[in-house]
């Protein structure tokens, strides 16, 4: 029967972390790799008996190819600290590795928002390659979005994957501070022309890509809110780039 390594990579994710390894418990391996909490989340982690590993913080993708150099099973899983797996999803990718039609496989996430489980605006179904083989994936280098790389056969599983990033209104204002600064960070190193009115154009654009595009609309409340975080976190990612980039001239 192939080995299953789980990875998650972690940073001051105390309130998260003990119910994400609760759900691992058919994979052979949990591999934690923290970049620096100072929140319990290494000592929760080690109570619940997965394997830690301290790792200075060096962006998302490299923190990750990192836990992955840790795993020692013939597949690995990759999630994050704010997702939890169902009985059933867990015995769908059992049984994916053990028939081994594929090199890796895409799961569909389910996320909520506020309190609501979207259903539109882009959050549904967010297909996401997380089940890979060992020799035959890896991950991009970006510091923020990165991906797995798989080289060979990819297919979809059928059960989602449930994903808790936002409770409160709190969370999507830091989390868009957090990506605004990283996705920056891309644009400043990157050849793209950022100008003033950037941010205003792609702001506008994200909002109405998720509430009238991505069908926000039909999630209510919940769908205008997170319309407005997009857009704000898109502006300010431009913004934070156009100010970088005067603040070098």
């Amino acid at each position: 029967m192939p080995r299953l390594s789980a990875i998650i990579i972690t940073r001051n994710e105390a309130k998260n972390i003990a119910a994400c390894l609760d759900t691992l418990s058919f994979c052979d391996e949990r591999i934690v790799v923290d970049g620096g909490s100072s929140d319990g989340t290494l000592l929760i982690a080690k109570e619940k008996g997965a394997r830690v590993s301290a790792h200075s913080w060096k962006g998302f993708g490299a923190q990750k190819n990192y836990a992955l150099s840790l795993a020692q099973g013939d597949w690995v899983f990759s999630i994050d600290a704010d997702e939890r797996v169902t009985p059933e999803l867990a015995a769908e990718i059992r049984k994916a590795i053990e028939e081994g039609k594929a090199d890796g496989f895409e799961i569909a996430r389910q996320s909520e928002f506020c309190g609501r489980m979207m259903r539109h605006s882009g959050w549904f179904p967010d297909r996401v390659l997380r089940v890979f083989r060992r020799d035959k994936g890896r991950f991009s280098n970006d510091v923020v979005h990165e991906r797995v790389i798989c080289d060979g056969k990819v297919a979809r599983l059928k059960t989602p994957l449930l994903h808790y990033p936002v409770a409160r209104l709190e969370d999507a204002i830091r989390r868009m501070d957090q990506y605004s600064t990283l996705g920056a960070e891309k644009l400043v190193a990157s050849d793209k022309k950022v100008s003033f009115f950037s941010g205003l154009m792609h702001g506008a654009g994200a909002f109405l890509r998720t509430y009238v595009l991505k069908l926000g609309f039909l999630d209510g409340a919940a769908g205008f809110l997170l319309a407005v975080a997009n857009a704000e976190g898109t502006y300010y990612r431009y913004m934070k780039a156009w100010l970088a980039r005067q603040r070098r001239e």
